[in-house]
């Protein structure tokens, strides 16, 4: 009995730098193992699985789930600041501009100058 192969794509992506490698493995491949047939861990040294999330076709998964026919695997940057904490700051600066309400933080309509 022979073992299927499905293609997949592996994605890894810098500000200055996309990469996108298409390779055939076994049908009964983990996304780990995928990763590492790949050879984008060669390329990229900086990944660190440990470290680094996985996805498929944008949808968070883990090292250890089985890859499906046509998958993308994707693998993510850390990210360099929390965007909940950026929002914030973002909306306390526009406060301060004026160019936010300062008790609701919607915007400031210029027509009727700001908050009652």
């Amino acid at each position: 009995m022979s073992v299927e192969q499905f293609l997949i794509e592996v994605v890894y992506a810098l500000p200055e730098k996309q990469t996108l490698l298409s390779l055939h493995v076994d049908e009964n491949s983990t996304i780990e193992q995928a990763i590492q047939a790949s050879g984008i861990l060669q390329q990229f040294p900086e990944i660190d699985l440990n470290v680094n999330k996985v996805g498929v076709w944008n949808k968070a998964a883990k090292l250890k789930d089985m890859i499906e026919d046509g998958d993308r695997i994707e693998i993510y940057r850390p990210l360099i600041a929390d965007p909940k904490e950026v929002r914030k700051r973002r909306a306390e600066k526009a406060k301060q501009e004026g160019r936010a309400d300062k008790v609701t933080g919607g915007r400031v309509n210029p027509l009727r100058g700001g908050s009652k």
